[in-house]
């Protein structure tokens, strides 16, 4: 697949309006089960390795196999190239801790206790008597492996029988800012081919870095002077990114995003090194490998909120035996239903399960892309002072937001709050964050209802707008009934 002819104004207009809207989506239970304890591989075929690739804080925005014709992203552009790409493709909270909690159990972080990031002072975790995709991987026979951030607890969960490296979240000296240098300390695990294995691959970019607050100038989103083994730094200038829609166009703004763009081409570089891991030793046919990223960019109107900046992520698989090459897919998918597809791959789906996502394999493999036309998302918490619940139904054309405690302004997280680009679009008086007002941003009613066909940066708030009652009433009925079915604590406050 080669890279995507397009202009700066094509990619400005598409990068938020996802792919082409449907009208009407009819409602997909969120309980899924499946009667098969054993799923088959393929006549004659070993059961396939399986990396999972989670990026921090990366965006849609920032690859070029989506679009953005300036950012250089060789690596990815050749995963999408050798396998599927999914155009839609959805985080369930942008938040670091429950997003990643979502990833590793199939299940909306309300219904397994991991509602905001786990730090100490925070004191999120997940529920003791929940089961995990690396503890389920190992019960079937898999060696599991990690590498670098983790942000989830507790252990005992979350346990993986190797740990090549352990470093504490967004720590500015983490190896997990150094993506080829984890590629290489995963060599001897990729090259024992006594039994399939499972490598979850976490990079800390491209989240800031710390410190957040570094006065007039950007932050470095993990860039330093002294560089990476293994990297070849690509800068970029300010100039010439690409400034998002639901950014302003403002220098402060541009300076952080070519810090931004940097942090994406040095994680780029390890993906590339990793799979020359993986073919150097002969496991490249027989991986599954995954790319996501936890949630969007770390920038006003994207983290920690629920618009589609903030939720639509990339997502990029490769198959093994080099199936469904080059593919695009529009099929609708959530960060819920990867546990459950990589278990189905892996012939390791247990008797007894309660995800609340399903498996896409169907998908993958070419068979039907039906059914996938809505997600469902839950945000509570980012930091413990970030208190701000959301419930979100997205289908093809329409979205509908709940805010629980829209009484109280939005939070900010820290790291944007202090961050130039917001210092920036303060000091300089500016009325909106891209199109949407900053009053907006701060102060949101009850209920937000998007027309995304017609409104894709998600301006116009429908909600109240009588042309609209019935998709209202509809909408906010399937968040009842997503909150009655994944038993939401949060499902006794009265609509």
């Amino acid at each position: 697949m080669k890279k995507p002819e397009i202009s700066r104004r094509d990619f400005l207009s598409r990068s938020l309006a996802g792919a082409a809207t449907l009208a009407g989506a009819g409602f997909v239970p969120v309980l899924a089960e499946t009667n098969r304890s054993v799923l088959p591989a393929r006549e004659g075929q070993q059961r396939p390795n399986i990396i999972l690739i989670v990026a921090d804080d990366h965006g849609a925005d920032a690859l070029g196999c989506y679009g953005n014709p300036l950012i250089k992203t060789p690596a990815l552009d050749r995963l999408a190239a050798d396998g599927v790409r999914f155009d839609s493709a959805f985080c369930t909270s942008a938040s670091c801790s429950p997003s990643r909690s979502v990833i590793l159990t199939g299940m909306h972080n309300h219904s397994t206790g991991q509602y905001g990031l786990q730090h100490e002072h925070h004191h999120f975790s997940t529920f003791d008597n929940i089961r995990s995709l690396p503890y389920y991987l190992a019960t079937a026979g898999y060696r599991t492996g990690r590498i670098g951030k983790f942000h989830v607890a507790p252990e005992h969960v979350y346990h993986f029988n190797e740990v090549f490296y352990d470093g504490a979240a967004n720590d500015s000296e983490s190896l997990a800012r150094s993506p080829v240098e984890m590629a290489e300390r995963c060599r001897q695990f990729i090259r024992n081919d006594r039994q399939p294995f499972f490598l979850y691959f976490c990079v800390d970019d491209p989240h800031r870095g710390v410190p957040y607050n570094i006065g007039a100038n950007p932050n470095k989103f993990g860039n330093k002077e002294t560089g990476y083994p293994g990297i070849t730094p690509v800068p970029y200038s300010p100039a010439d990114v690409i400034v998002p829609p639901f950014l302003p166009d403002i220098i402060e703004v541009r300076k952080e995003l070519a810090e931004y763009y940097q942090s994406v081409s040095r994680l780029d570089q390890g993906v590339g090194r990793l799979i020359d891991e993986l073919k150097s030793a002969g496991q490249y046919d027989n991986t599954l490998i995954i790319y996501l990223s936890d949630n969007g960019i770390a920038f006003p109107g994207a983290k920690t909120t629920l618009y589609e900046s903030g939720m639509r992520v990339p997502c990029l698989v490769h198959l093994p035996g080099g199936l469904q090459r080059g593919t695009v897919s529009d099929a609708m998918i959530s960060w819920c239903d990867v546990t459950p597809t990589i278990l189905d791959l892996a012939a390791a789906v247990p008797k007894e399960h309660s995800f609340q996502g399903r498996s896409f394999r169907d998908v993958l493999e070419g068979r039907t892309t039906s059914g996938w036309d809505e997600v469902y998302a839950s945000h509570t918490f980012h930091a413990v002072t970030m208190y701000y619940p959301m419930r979100v139904v997205r289908g093809r054309r329409y979205k509908l937001i709940w805010n629980l405690a829209y009484q109280q302004p939005f939070p900010m997280a820290n790291d944007l709050y202090t961050a130039l680009a917001w210092q920036g679009i303060m000091k300089s008086g500016q009325k909106a964050i891209g199109k949407r007002s900053v009053d907006a941003f701060l102060h949101r009613p009850e209920f937000e209802l998007y027309d995304l066909e017609r409104d894709p940066f998600e301006v116009e708030n429908l909600a109240d707008d009588s042309k609209h009652r019935a998709i209202f009433t509809e909408y906010r009925d399937k968040i009842r009934t997503f909150q009655k079915s994944t038993k939401d604590p949060w499902r006794e406050v009265e609509l």
